[in-house]
């Protein structure tokens, strides 16, 4: 392993996270712009533990909530239970392959805003239907399409490192 391999995972991440700022405005309405925050989360998830992984779901949520003060603490208790939950669900569904890794990301982002609809108590009536069957499931298409190509095009920087591997040769 090279020494600039170590930064390669803690660099997409804080990607990541840039874009989340800078180029989610741009992306569309907050309802459809994939959720940069939230898959860098699940992205994390995929590598760890479940505790670390609620940890995690926590600061970021709390992230979240600092720049939303309408329903704070709504978006730290969903993102410390779908850090938890997906970190879970990752290691009894074994996900390695791309097409349930999707899925992992679909299903934590209409997770994630079916936990903040029910926590906040903003919206009521036809409203959260809307919310439910239609923008949660766009956002997290789009969530799910850039992270199945982040996942793609940086899949060497991205991959678990097993133990006892030694740069791809086999002793």
């Amino acid at each position: 392993m090279r020494r600039t391999d170590r930064y390669r995972y803690p660099i997409i991440m804080t990607v990541l996270v840039l874009l989340q700022f800078t180029l989610r405005s741009h992306l569309g309405g907050d309802r459809v712009a994939p959720d940069f925050l939230l898959l860098a989360l699940l992205i994390y998830t995929i590598r760890a533990e479940p505790g670390k992984s609620a940890a995690a779901g926590f600061i970021i949520g709390l992230l979240r909530d600092a720049m939303t003060v309408v329903s704070f603490g709504a978006g730290a208790l969903a993102h410390t239970l779908v850090g938890f939950a997906s970190s879970w669900a990752k290691a009894v569904f074994f996900a390695e392959h791309v097409f349930v890794k999707g899925c992992l990301f679909f299903a934590g982002t209409w997770l994630r805003n079916f936990i903040i609809l029910a926590v906040s108590g903003k919206l009521q009536g036809s409203q959260v239907a809307w919310e439910l069957l239609v923008w949660s499931p766009l956002q997290g298409l789009t969530t799910a399409l850039v992270g199945v190509t982040v996942l793609w095009f940086f899949r060497g920087w991205l991959s678990p490192r097993r133990p006892g591997a030694l740069g791809g040769v086999s002793a």
